[in-house]
């Protein structure tokens, strides 16, 4: 019950920042935030959105497997927010979109451009439901179980709640709650590494050795070409999945185009672009000073499943209460940052790029509702079908669905040539397709498995079938 009512606590506060920001919210408040958000504000509030529920329970226990080798792609993470912000934020500011397709639209026709909303609807919502679908089944399993409530009942509930304080004031309101949430993520997190450290009878610094010391601190891997943890594919996929995942994301650009002026949105993206390598370093410390933990007791750490590591400590109890509530409270703030923003974003894309009534408030209020049942239905639906680690799974996803997002964007920002806009959905479903074909015929004739780095094989098949099937030369937008 204590941590029940934490949380109700926490989202009595999300719904007090939702009553100050969303006074007097029109469409253009709940779409753009008016463009008045100070980019430092959005910046900080960026680190908790990227860094979803997924991420707090998967990534320490990557060390499990991987070690430390996420943080090769986190490098390559840095690379691709400066290219979103030097290549792609310049674009969409000097077209005052309310929505990065609409830029498809311009530059390579009407049926291209739902294309790629259409893409982007499929892809966040099955996205956003891998993440959100953590934190409700960390909360089912550890806490709600023992008070007898069912799982259909837990997802639509917390639905419902993400619903009610951002229904009014949309992306304004989140540029707020988004800072709050990434501060109680944060302190969630350094409470536990202390509390572990403690547990481990061990000074800071002894800690510091303990991490370097061990087996699983390995970092990079250069030697091993078919590895999937080899450095220049994690690396390079790091730079692609942020250019999509971020840049060609209406959900993530969405926030980053609230503010003021085009410098700001360049200052705040570089700004959380720096802080996402020390975060994710902090979470995979965290990993190994559990595994260390976990030795320390007897328990056999490599047999388990990565996933299961931190909340076999921190959910059951064996840290102690405290880290018990600020568990809680840190993969509910990590899950809300990024499934509140996920859906605004999905309803903005619907009103303005399918429906194409950007104005229409009561549209707006009725896609709203629509889209948080839909969320909830596709949550449900992974409960069903969900049988791999979390984390490479949305990476896996996306790898499919955002890739003829990546070639549509790559054609219409670097060539001159016009598309067949009647074929471009015909190459964006052949696209996913031949990936995965070219991914199995891989793996049974020459034993090699794709990584991440499918997502920029399947952007490259999308960019050749456009380039193939072009008609004429353009001027690019």
């Amino acid at each position: 019950m204590t941590i029940v009512l934490t949380i109700l606590i926490y989202f009595s506060a999300l719904l007090l920042f939702s009553r100050l920001t969303s006074r007097k919210a029109t469409n253009d408040t709940f779409y753009r935030a008016n463009r008045q958000s100070p980019w430092y504000m959005v910046a900080f509030g960026m680190v908790g959105a990227s860094i979803s529920g997924v991420t707090f329970i998967s990534v320490p226990g990557m060390v499990v497997r991987t070690d430390m080798t996420y943080l090769q792609t986190c490098l390559g993470f840095f690379f691709g927010y400066l290219a979103v912000a030097f290549i792609l934020l310049p674009v969409y500011y000097r077209l005052n979109l309310t929505t990065i397709y609409s830029y498809l639209n311009q530059r390579l026709g009407q049926r291209s451009y739902l294309t790629g909303a259409c893409f982007f609807l499929l892809s966040k919502m099955t996205g956003a439901a891998v993440r959100f679908f953590v934190v409700c089944f960390i909360l089912q399993r550890f806490v709600l179980d023992a008070l007898g409530v069912p799982f259909w009942v837990t997802v639509p509930v917390m639905v419902a709640l993400i619903w009610l304080y951002t229904r009014r004031g949309g992306i304004k309101t989140l540029v707020w709650t988004d800072s709050f949430q990434t501060v109680c993520m944060l302190t969630a997190l350094l409470l536990i590494i202390f509390k572990v450290i403690g547990a481990l009878g061990l000074t800071p610094s002894e800690a510091v050795s303990l991490i370097a010391n061990d087996s699983h601190s390995r970092i990079f891997v250069f030697d091993d070409w078919i590895s999937k943890q080899n450095f220049w594919k994690m690396f390079f996929s790091g730079i692609f999945i942020t250019i999509v995942m971020t840049g060609l994301d209406q959900d993530m650009m969405q926030k980053n185009m609230t503010c003021r002026s085009l410098r700001d949105a360049q200052k705040d993206m570089c700004t959380y672009g720096l802080a996402f390598f020390p975060v994710n370093l902090l979470f995979l410390s965290l990993g190994v000073l559990l595994m260390a933990l976990a030795r320390q007791q007897g328990l056999d750490v490599e047999t388990m499943k990565g996933d299961e590591l931190l909340p076999m400590f921190a959910a059951s109890g064996m840290l102690g209460q405290i880290v018990v509530i600020f568990f809680s409270i840190g993969i509910v703030a990590a899950s809300f940052s990024s499934a509140d923003s996920a859906l605004t974003a999905l309803t903005t894309s619907w009103c303005v790029d399918i429906c194409g009534r950007a104005d229409d408030e009561r549209l707006r209020k009725r896609s709203h509702i629509g889209m948080a049942v839909v969320f909830t239905l596709f949550i449900l639906l992974f409960r069903m079908v969900n049988s791999t680690s979390v984390i490479d799974a949305i990476y896996i996803m996306c790898s499919y669905t955002y890739g003829p997002l990546l070639g549509l964007f790559a054609f219409g920002l670097f060539t001159r040539r016009q598309v067949n806009d009647r074929l471009v959905p015909y190459i964006a479903v052949a696209s996913p397709l031949i990936s995965w074909a070219i991914d199995v015929m891989a793996s049974n004739l020459a034993g090699y498995h794709f990584g991440y780095e499918l997502l920029m094989l399947n952007g490259l098949i999308t960019f050749t079938g456009l380039w193939l099937t072009g008609l004429k030369r353009q001027k690019c937008l």
